[in-house]
């Protein structure tokens, strides 16, 4: 009995450990925009960061244990406070960080569709995620656009209608030609489509022509995750996921069964260099039942 209970306790401080070191280990690096617009990285969503000549407009907060890091990031910066923090969506890599950043003094704004998941039990990935306490949640929410003017700079914020979540938003910069858009967009990657969440594939690609619409050939792009992107390589995304859509509809239409549409390689065999996170088997599987949905 004591040998079982000093493996066990053992095995968790190995956890705890391993879980501490790879917090210990992330780093938070920026990247230089324009004169005034920063993307950090780290982990979990890209941060867009705006420094004003009165505070700091932020754009996603990744997780709660990163919080002092991305502050201590942002200082490097500018010692200017942050006066807003928009959330692109609900999900934690986006929005753990928002009970910290509110403390700071940060303002959250978010889609009506982010503070009422946020509000309540969510399952992602088949895992339940309890309610968020109330000082992480948004104090302002949009329904379709919202506008704002920080000195110079026009910021629009608009929603795209279930594409990685129903409460998507894109934030763009109309001076500085900047567009943040969240996981709306994975660069390189097949993205996630939270069909849990209200996602669907035909919101997605509609999202992606919005972001192409909203951009010119300049434009700085901010996904999710993934690098700095540009109007060039969104419409080669739009391509994929236009492609993508069709063959398995196609496969849909002749009475193809899911597990098929799964084993079958040769409908993604094209994008295999999209694999990632989001498998060619997960993307196959979440754009079939987003289709079957309908």
């Amino acid at each position: 009995m004591k040998t079982s209970l000093l493996l066990l306790t053992t095995f968790f401080v190995i956890l705890s450990f391993n879980a501490f070191s790879q917090q210990k280990e992330v780093k938070i690096t920026s990247e230089k925009l324009t004169e005034n617009i920063y993307a950090l990285k780290g982990q979990g969503g890209n941060i867009g960061v705006f420094v004003g000549g009165n505070g700091v407009f932020m754009i996603d907060d990744q997780f709660a244990p990163l919080s002092k890091k991305i502050l201590t990031a942002i200082k490097t910066i500018t010692d200017k406070p942050i006066t807003y923090l928009v959330n692109t969506h609900w999900h934690g890599d986006h929005t753990g960080g928002n009970a910290n950043f509110q403390k700071e003094g940060a303002v959250i704004v978010s889609h009506e569709n982010v503070r009422k998941r946020m509000s309540i039990e969510q399952v992602i990935r088949g895992k339940k995620r309890p309610a968020s306490p109330k000082e992480a949640l948004p104090v302002i929410t949009f329904s379709k656009d919202i506008q704002f003017y920080i000195d110079d700079e026009p910021i629009m914020i608009t929603h795209i209608h279930n594409a990685h979540t129903d409460g998507d938003a894109l934030v763009y910069f109309g001076n500085s030609n900047v567009l943040h858009v969240g996981d709306a967009y994975f660069q390189g990657k097949f993205p996630y489509i939270d069909l849990n969440s209200g996602g669907t594939i035909d919101g997605y690609i509609e999202g992606v022509k919005k972001m192409i619409m909203i951009a010119d050939d300049d434009t700085k792009i901010i996904p999710g995750h993934g690098n700095v992107s540009s109007k060039k390589e969104l419409k080669i995304y739009l391509s994929m996921l236009k492609d993508l859509k069709s063959v398995i509809a196609s496969e849909i239409k002749k009475g193809v069964s899911l597990e098929e549409v799964k084993k079958n390689s040769s409908l993604t065999e094209k994008y295999k260099s999209y694999n990632g996170w989001i498998t060619e088997e997960k993307i196959k599987e979440t754009i079939y039942k987003s289709l079957k949905m309908n």
